[in-house]
C-alpha cells in the first residue's frame, strides 16, 4: 500500500463515493423502467444500451483530451462528472422512452469520458510492477461504493418504493466526485501526445498494434457478459415462470448484495493470487468463472426446488469472474501502451466496454421478451461462448511470445 502514489487514494475515495450512487440505480434500473414506467424489456434494453451509441465519441474523446497537454486527465475528469450529473436527474424524471433514451445518451457520454482519463491516470502514476494492485484497489472501491449503494437503494425500495429518488442521489453523488477530483487531484506530469503532434497519429499507431487489436475482442466478449450481469440478470431473476414466481425486490437486493460484497472480499487476494501469472493466464481464468456461473444461473429456473441456492452460487461464481477480469484487462493495455499515448490505447480499452454495453442489453432483453426455453437456453449460451475468448487468449499469448506481467 505504501508503494502506492497518495493520489491514488484519493482517486479510490472519489471512485467509492460516485459508485455508491451507482449502486442505487445499477441493479434496479431495468426493474423500475419496465415495471414502474410501463416499458417493454426490449425497449429498456435498447434504451440502457443507447447509452453506448455516444459513449463511444465520449471514450475517443477523453482518450485524446487524455494526452493533451492542453486538458489531460484532470479536466477530463471533471468534465465526465458534470455529464454524469446531467443525465442522472433527466433520468429520474423519465416517464417515456424517447427520455430514457435522452437520458442514457448523457450517461454514455459520462462514462465515456471516466474511463478512460481515470485509468490513464492509474497507470500514470504506478509503475508496471504495482499497476495491477493499483488498479485493482480502483475496482475494489467500485464494488465497495456499489454495495452500500444496492444496500441502501434496497431500503428506499422496500421502505418508500421511490425509484426516482434513487437516481436523485445518484447524481449528487456525482458531484461529491467532481468536489473530490477538484481539490486533490492534479495533473501528472507526463510525456503527453503523439511524438508528431498530431492526436489521430496517437490513435493509427495504437490501431496498428497488433496485440492491443487481439485483445479488444476478448475485451468486448467479456464486456458483454458483464453488461448481462448488471441489466438482464436482475429481470431475469424478477420474472417467474409457469412453475415458479420470480424473485422479489428485496430478494434481489439481498442477491446484488452478497455478488458485491463477495467482489469486495476477493478483489485482492484474487489479484493478488493472479499476480503469479500473466495476465492472459488470469484472463483465461477468469473465463472459467463466467462459463461455472452462467449454468449456475441457467439453473435456477430450470430447477426450481433450488432457486435460492443456485442464484446464490451464480452470483458468487461470476463475482469471482468479474475481479478476476478487470484489473488484468486494464494493466495488460497499460503495459502495452507506450507513455505519450496512454490515454488513446485505455481509451480503446475502454471503447471494448462501449461495444459490449451496446450489445449485451439489448441482446438480453430480447431473450428475456421471447419464449421460456430461449430465456433460459440463452444463459447456456453465454457459457459455451467462452470457447472464443479461450481461442483468442491463446493467440494472444503466441502473439507477445510469453505471459504478459
Amino acid at each position: 500500500m505504501k508503494k502506492l502514489d497518495p493520489q491514488i487514494w484519493v482517486l479510490v475515495a472519489g471512485r467509492f463515493i460516485s459508485q455508491i450512487g451507482t449502486g442505487f440505480t445499477l441493479f434496479y434500473a431495468p426493474i423500475f423502467f419496465t415495471k414502474g414506467v410501463g416499458l417493454s424489456a426490449t425497449e429498456v434494453g435498447i434504451g440502457l444500451g443507447s447509452a453506448s451509441i455516444v459513449g463511444v465519441a465520449g471514450r475517443v474523446l477523453s482518450g485524446s483530451l487524455s494526452d493533451s497537454p492542453r486538458v489531460g486527465c484532470r479536466r477530463t475528469l471533471l468534465f465526465s462528472a458534470i455529464v454524469s450529473t446531467i443525465a442522472s436527474f433527466v433520468l429520474a424524471a423519465t416517464r417515456d422512452f424517447p427520455t430514457l433514451v435522452l437520458g442514457n445518451l448523457f450517461a454514455g457520454m459520462g462514462i465515456g469520458l471516466y474511463w478512460p482519463a481515470s485509468d490513464t491516470i492509474v497507470a500514470h502514476l504506478t509503475p508496471p510492477e504495482h499497476r495491477r494492485e493499483a488498479y485493482a484497489w480502483n475496482r475494489l472501491a467500485d464494488s465497495l461504493g456499489l454495495q452500500v449503494g444496492v444496500v441502501l437503494g434496497g431500503v428506499i425500495i422496500s421502505t418508500a418504493g421511490n425509484y426516482r429518488l434513487l437516481f436523485l442521489v445518484d447524481g449528487i453523488s456525482f458531484l461529491l466526485f467532481l468536489g473530490v477530483v477538484w481539490a486533490s487531484i492534479r495533473e501528472p506530469d507526463t510525456p503527453t501526445g503523439s511524438k508528431s503532434g498530431n492526436i489521430w497519429a496517437g490513435w493509427m499507431a495504437a490501431l496498428s498494434d497488433r496485440p492491443l487489436l487481439i485483445f479488444a475482442v476478448v475485451n468486448i466478449v467479456f464486456t458483454t457478459y458483464l453488461a448481462q450481469l448488471q441489466t438482464t440478470l436482475p429481470l431475469y431473476l424478477s420474472n417467474g415462470t409457469a412453475n415458479a414466481t420470480g424473485f422479489s425486490a428485496p430478494w434481489i437486493s439481498g442477491l446484488f448484495t452478497w455478488h458485491i460484497a463477495l467482489s469486495v472480499l476477493l478483489q485482492l487476494p484474487i489479484s493478488r493470487f493472479l499476480g503469479r501469472f500473466g495476465h492472459c493466464r488470469a484472463l483465461a481464468i477468469s473465463g472459467g468463472g463466467w462459463i461455472v456461473g452462467f449454468v449456475l444461473v441457467w439453473a435456477v429456473w430450470a430447477i426450481p426446488s433450488y432457486a435460492v441456492g443456485w442464484a446464490v452460487a451464480g452470483l458468487g461464481v461470476l463475482a469471482i469472474a468479474m475481479v478476476a477480469y478487470t484489473p488484468s484487462a486494464s494493466a495488460l493495455v497499460a503495459d502495452l501502451a507506450p507513455p505519450n499515448l496512454r490515454g488513446v490505447y485505455l481509451s480503446i480499452n475502454s471503447l471494448c466496454w462501449a461495444v459490449g454495453y451496446a450489445i449485451g442489453p439489448p441482446l438480453g432483453g430480447w431473450a428475456m421478451d421471447r419464449s421460456d426455453a430461449i430465456s433460459h437456453g440463452f444463459w447456456l449460451g453465454l457459457a459455451a461462448s467462452v470457447a472464443v475468448p479461450w481461442g483468442i487468449l491463446w493467440v494472444l499469448d503466441r502473439e507477445l511470445g510469453r505471459y504478459s506481467k
